[in-house]
């Protein structure tokens, strides 16, 4: 039997060193094929961390488009104090919300509670029907407040230009006395009031505005448009025109000769009035002649009243102390005197004084039926709803004052109307009838 001798050619694979044969006739025996060590297999172990780590570190290197990074960005759970705080800072320096959206959220929120829900289902569910996009991003921050523990009302504290001391109070007493429900029940009725109170007043200023817009408009037309014809007409008489005319003629002249000037004065008037006004001084002094005037003035204390007896009334009624309960209101009052009036009278309660006795040292502010309906609560011992009485007689006083404001105006508008439109008749007609005379 012949033997074959194999040449052995070895070729690396796999760390192992696999022959391969070649035929060729020989008669020498078959050598021994050397052994050859494989290199040590090591098994290194990776525990889940570090795991998680090479994983992270590989998904650096992979691009990804702008949407999928902030989508990253937004949904790490490290960074999503920052994305609210953003937000805040963005809502914070923007105005608040409506007054009409607050109170689509307290009235809708006190239904889902009392239904039983729990209150960051409630804010999720207000969070998609809500069609205002500004409380639907403060909703979706205070209910990552809320799930995370915090109680309500330290979550609205991020947003005081949007929920105000009052707001935030109540809400607070709420949780803690663990009446929320009917705290909810009270601020709606509160901001409601609010409400038709700033509805009522604005809907009474409309019509005198529209009036005085109207008679400025037409005073500018007349002088800017009607006035320079009848100035070439007198022009070619050599007469005397009267003084009304010569005073029309000039204001004519001026403000088409000089109309940026006329313009640049008249703005930086209004500028200037309006940032004296937003000083102390320049408040006190508007507010004051806002209280004394013969018109304006019982308009404005009934408003203040109205307010302060409801606030006072709704905290009260919510367990606040008394001495903190006058510090919310003054923040409420529009007033700046009615605010000094609470902040004075909370001191002097917080030293053992009684409210009927601190009020009656603002006679101006307060009228005697005020300060005798709060003794006859203070002896009764309810005067939450004494004040809840006072509020409602002096919201109706608004309501029905601003029902007859338009017919108090009116005859006040149309004197100043026929005074203007008489003085600009007698300056064109007086001319016309001397030189119909000279003729």
């Amino acid at each position: 039997m012949s033997v074959k001798t194999k040449k052995i050619l070895y070729k690396s694979l796999s760390s192992q060193a696999v022959p391969e044969t070649n035929n060729v006739s020989t008669t020498e025996p078959k050598p021994a094929i050397p052994k050859i060590k494989a290199p040590k297999l090591e098994i290194e172990t990776i525990d889940i961390k570090s795991e998680d780590k090479l994983s992270t570190s590989q998904n650096k290197t992979i691009p990804i488009n702008k949407n999928e990074k902030e989508f990253q960005e937004n949904s790490n759970p490290n960074k999503t104090s920052n994305w609210g705080l953003k937000i805040k800072k963005w809502l914070d320096s923007n105005s608040g919300v409506p007054l009409t959206q607050k109170i689509f959220l307290v009235q809708n929120l006190s239904i889902m509670l009392k239904a039983g829900l729990s209150l960051g289902a409630a804010l999720n569910a207000l969070k998609e029907q809500t069609p205002n996009k500004r409380l639907k991003n403060v909703l979706a921050l205070i209910s990552e407040h809320v799930d995370r523990g915090e109680s309500f009302a330290s979550a609205l504290k991020f947003f005081p230009k949007i929920f105000n001391e009052l707001f935030v109070n109540m809400i607070e007493s709420g949780e803690l006395s663990g009446n929320l429900e009917e705290v909810l029940k009270q601020l709606h009725i509160q901001l409601k009031r609010d409400h038709e109170l700033i509805s009522k007043v604005r809907g009474a200023m409309i019509y005198p505005s529209v009036v005085i817009a109207a008679m400025l408009g037409i005073g500018t037309f007349v002088i800017i448009f009607i006035m320079p014809k009848f100035v070439s007409i007198f022009s070619e008489f050599q007469a005397t025109l009267p003084l009304p005319t010569r005073i029309l003629i000039h204001l004519s002249d001026l403000v088409q000769t000089r109309g940026w000037l006329v313009a640049l004065i008249f703005i930086t008037t209004l500028i200037i009035s309006i940032k004296f006004f937003k000083t102390t001084r320049g408040h006190r002094l508007l507010h004051r002649f806002l209280l004394m005037a013969p018109i304006l003035g019982p308009i404005v204390k009934k408003i203040n009243l109205a307010r302060f007896s409801r606030t006072i009334s709704s905290l009260i009624k919510t367990d606040i102390p008394i001495v903190q309960s006058f510090n919310i209101t003054s923040r409420t009052l529009g007033n700046v005197f009615y605010r000094e009036a609470m902040l004075e009278s909370a001191e002097k309660i917080k030293k053992g004084s009684s409210i009927n006795l601190v009020l009656r040292e603002y006679p101006i502010l307060f009228p005697p039926v005020v300060t005798q309906m709060i003794t006859v609560g203070e002896e009764s011992g309810s005067v939450d709803t004494i004040l809840q009485e006072l509020a409602e007689f002096y919201e109706e006083e608004v309501d029905q004052t601003m029902k007859n404001l338009p017919s108090i105006i009116e005859p006040v508008l149309m004197l100043l109307l026929g005074v203007g439109v008489a003085g600009m008749a007698v300056a064109v007609l007086m001319p016309m009838y001397s030189l119909s005379n000279a003729i």
